[in-house]
């Protein structure tokens, strides 16, 4: 049966919200501008919220805020755990699992030194202290001497990720490997926690008990990330299937957080690790929003975590440290933690080929204590394993070692430039972030087979990077039928799979599936047909579209499925969004596949022309007019210079800029021509503009056509 809360209460409830939510901020903020972890004004908002400096300055109106009551503390924990909850969720979508796996050996050999010999550290120091001081009233000298070698080995993935971030350093190599350590640290840190509490409830190392604890642990793991993952997936899909929705996504992320978390309390480990596995497992999902990892991030940063955070600094007495006996050691504790961890994370780097400055890097930013070390600290006193001194020097550490990981990152990393092969890749990941069209996000391609799809096939896997995994979509009322291995078999170097759709209306099941997540649709077309813009299926497409689509129409006069390697393509380029997109493709393709590019833009000159949309080309006077195409070439040369390419460059004034463009196509020997264009739609019919339509209809070699909708 549910109690009412007194009024009384209630009020103390909304104003410990709003001390600890105003506070936190405002000194996560001041921590920001100095170049510090947000976290740790969080938490020395809690300290100066708590007994060592409000209830010393203001005994009565500590003992208001914070009423030694059951119910008041019990109403303030339980938003503080569910500040927890979904902190690790948000973790968990950081989490990637594929990443820890492709790291390989340097991941495992650091993240064996940097957890090793800090635990022997912990070890060694959780036997020596004195158990008047730090040891709990309920519990063993072993299990507490395993919880403070947990609390001492593990890493705070998210606070090491967003000092990396704020500093700039996630995409460096050093960056990518103390991620994806972390990562690691976290994996085993729970699993750490989850098998010493066992231990510490039970009151004896019992091997049945271990083996229980970390078989249940595996199996839960297991299911989740199989089954688990399966239903997430389906329930995802299911909320996407009209498009974005974002209560029905948020829906499946509080149930899938919530049931995880009730088998891992079932199974004797704290439903966080749940909620952490969770949203692991939401964010493999291709089928998740973007929206709501941003929502949910913005509201566990702005509210949840500041309180969880604060609570904990809530519990902080430094008037418990008031013996010189007391501060000796937990000067220990805090040097014993840094040296360990720094010397570890070091050793295992230099044991696996880091130079010397990556390993110290990754000795400094791996430093980082955060959630997790707040955890264990906030479990073991739970337990009954800690005692309120023991939580204080532990909730102590993350902040001292995020300081020092902090300031010490930056010191080292501060003239510390990467290899040519590292700053080459950083630029074409920065180039990929700025494209309109040529992202990670998966691409659609629907198809029955037809050699057209082929070639579409083979230009989006040779122009966008590997990580975009993609769907080949089979829909018809017997899409059994037709062959698409080929396509397949193109696309086998990337997370590919096939849909079966048994339909009547092919064309709305592709733009369903269009909903799931996609980035891009890839058509294709053997020729142009007569009375059509390309072809009745792909203007029907093309007329109801809301994202970019790439149409290939497929050289003419070809008597194999697959045009042969593209050797060289032409690129007409103009200022607009179109052709930003289409010199995106093409300049990838040339940086995968080692198509030689040429740019070509066409100054329109005379009249004939006037009025219809011009694609690339840009009618002004003279002066004016030779300024534009200098910046427009600029601007391409720029983008190619970005992705490690060099084009040729062929400037030309026609009346007939599409008649230009094919006359360029047999001049150069192209096998391949990349267009851009804007999407519009005229009386419900797609309309790419005259010069696209004219190259379309009358260009022998392939032609790609990069269409951006006009209203994204």
């Amino acid at each position: 049966m549910l109690i009412p809360i007194e009024e009384h209460e209630l009020l103390v409830f909304w104003t410990q919200l709003f001390m600890l939510v105003t506070f936190a901020t405002a000194f996560g903020f001041a921590m920001r501008k100095v170049g510090l972890p947000s976290v740790i004004g969080e938490l020395m908002a809690g300290l100066v919220l708590g007994p060592s400096v409000f209830g010393e300055v203001w005994p009565d109106g500590f003992e208001w805020f914070l009423p030694d009551d059951e119910v008041q503390s019990a109403a303030l924990l339980a938003v503080s755990w569910i500040g927890i909850g979904l902190l690790l969720v948000v973790t968990g979508f950081e989490t990637d699992l594929a990443l820890i796996k492709k790291l390989g050996r340097p991941v495992a050999l650091v993240t064996t030194g940097s957890l090793v010999v800090p635990f022997a550290g912990g070890l060694v120091v959780g036997f020596a202290l004195p158990e008047e001081i730090f040891v709990g009233d309920d519990t063993t000298r072993v299990a507490f001497a395993l919880f403070v070698a947990a609390a001492l080995s593990v890493s705070a993935l998210a606070v090491v990720a967003k000092i990396l971030s704020e500093m700039g350093l996630m995409r460096r190599d050093f960056g990518q490997i103390t991620v994806a350590v972390g990562m690691a640290n976290d994996l085993v840190g729970w699993l750490m926690l989850g098998v010493f509490t066992g231990i510490a409830t039970s009151g004896s190392i019992s091997a049945a008990n271990v083996a229980a604890t970390v078989g249940g642990m595996a199996l839960f793991l297991g299911l989740a990330l199989t089954v688990g993952q399966r239903l997430v997936d389906w329930g995802l899909r299911r909320a996407r299937r009209g498009g974005e929705n974002l209560r029905g996504a948020f829906t499946v992320l509080f149930v899938t957080t919530l049931g995880f978390g009730v088998i891992t309390q079932l199974l004797g480990v704290e439903a966080v690790l749940g909620a952490f596995v969770a949203g692991v497992v939401l964010v493999r999902s291709r089928f998740q929003q973007d929206e709501v990892v941003h929502h949910l991030e913005s509201v566990t940063f702005a509210f949840f975590a500041p309180i969880f955070f604060a609570t904990a600094g809530l519990r902080l007495d430094l008037g418990t440290l008031n013996s010189r006996e007391a501060l000796g050691w937990t000067g220990v504790i805090i040097a014993v933690a840094i040296v360990a961890k720094f010397v570890g994370s070091y050793i295992g780097a230099r044991a696996a080929g880091r130079s010397h400055r990556a390993g110290l890097a990754l000795g400094a930013g791996l430093n980082a204590r955060g959630a997790l070390e707040i955890v264990i600290a906030t479990v073991g006193l739970s337990v009954g394993v800690f005692s309120t001194t023991a939580f204080t020097v532990i909730v102590l550490v993350p902040v001292v070692t995020s300081i020092f990981a902090s300031i010490s990152l930056r010191a080292i990393v501060s003239d510390f430039a990467g290899t040519p092969a590292e700053l080459e890749r950083l630029g074409r990941e920065e180039a990929l972030s700025r494209n309109l069209v040529v992202r990670s996000s998966r691409l659609l391609v629907p198809s029955r087979g037809h050699p057209a799809s082929i070639a579409t096939a083979q230009l989006l896997h040779f122009a966008w990077p590997i990580e975009a995994g993609a769907t080949v979509l089979t829909a018809g009322e017997s899409p059994g039928d037709f062959d698409v291995q080929p396509i397949l078999d193109v696309l086998h170097d990337r997370d590919v799979e096939h849909r079966k759709v048994v339909t009547d209306d092919p064309v709305e099941a592709i733009i369903s599936e269009s909903r799931l997540g996609f980035g891009v649709i890839g058509l294709g077309a053997d020729d142009v047909t007569e009375g059509t813009l390309i072809s009745t299926f792909v203007d029907d497409v093309l007329s109801v579209a809301t994202m970019p689509v790439v149409v290939v129409r497929r050289a003419r006069n070809l008597e194999r499925p697959l045009p042969g390697a593209f050797g060289r393509a032409l690129v007409p380029v103009a200022g607009s969004p179109g052709s930003r997109a289409a010199q995106e493709v093409a300049f990838n393709l040339g940086a995968r596949l080692g198509t030689e590019i040429v740019v070509t833009h066409i100054e329109s000159r005379g009249e004939e022309h006037s009025g219809l949309p011009r694609l690339f080309h840009r009618r002004a006077t003279p002066t004016r007019e030779a300024s534009v195409g200098e910046q427009v070439l600029q601007r391409s040369q720029q983008l190619a210079a970005e992705l490690g390419i060099e084009t040729q460059t062929i400037v030309r004034a026609a009346v007939r800029p599409a008649a230009e463009v094919l006359s360029i196509v047999d001049e150069i020997d192209a096998d391949l021509v990349v267009l851009g264009a804007n999407l519009r739609r005229l009386e419900g019919r797609p309309f790419l503009g005259h010069n696209v339509e004219h190259i379309l209809a009358h260009c022998h070699a392939t032609v790609a056509v990069v269409l951006v909708p006009f209203d994204l």
